[in-house]
């Protein structure tokens, strides 16, 4: 197995421009758009982390905070915040920032579960994470408690 690897070693930073043809009738960003975003960074933090392809399995939770607008610029930041054998759950946070008044909300904050496959889409293993600042510790402390709750929700009746 490979040796544990940071979680700054998996950050990913997008920045991305709110545009007309992304927004609804309230001139705020569709919430479709922002989750292609998500899962977008999702992947590409995953991919860094376990050097292979990797496929979604699962948006966990997604809070849609505050909205975004158009001109405004949406600031997302994605690490890895714990792993199984295979699996990686990474976190996104999602920030606006209106570049004419300086103001910044949180948008959006999103966990996903990935999962890493080889070529012929078959689970392959993953290295482990570990925290190196204060907002890592936390995320990756509270890893284990989102993990029981994933679990409880596959077992509840549909």
């Amino acid at each position: 197995m490979a040796e544990p690897i940071s979680m700054g070693q998996s950050r990913t930073i997008q920045t991305r421009l709110v545009l007309p043809p992304d927004t609804n009738h309230m001139n705020s960003i569709f919430g479709g758009k922002v989750l292609a975003y998500i899962d977008e960074i999702a992947a590409i933090t995953s991919m860094k982390h376990a050097k292979s392809a990797v496929v979604t399995a699962s948006i966990d939770s997604v809070d849609f905070v505050s909205p975004a607008h158009i001109g405004d610029v949406l600031e997302l930041e994605c690490v890895v915040t714990s792993t199984g054998r295979s699996s990686m759950e990474v976190y996104v946070r999602v920030i606006s920032r209106n570049l004419l008044t300086g103001e910044q909300k949180l948008t959006t904050e999103s966990f996903v579960t990935m999962v890493a496959v080889d070529e012929n889409g078959k689970p392959v293993p993953v290295p482990g994470v570990f925290p190196e600042t204060e907002a890592e510790k936390r995320l990756f402390d509270s890893g284990p408690a989102r993990r029981e709750h994933r679990k409880a929700k596959r077992l509840m009746p549909h």
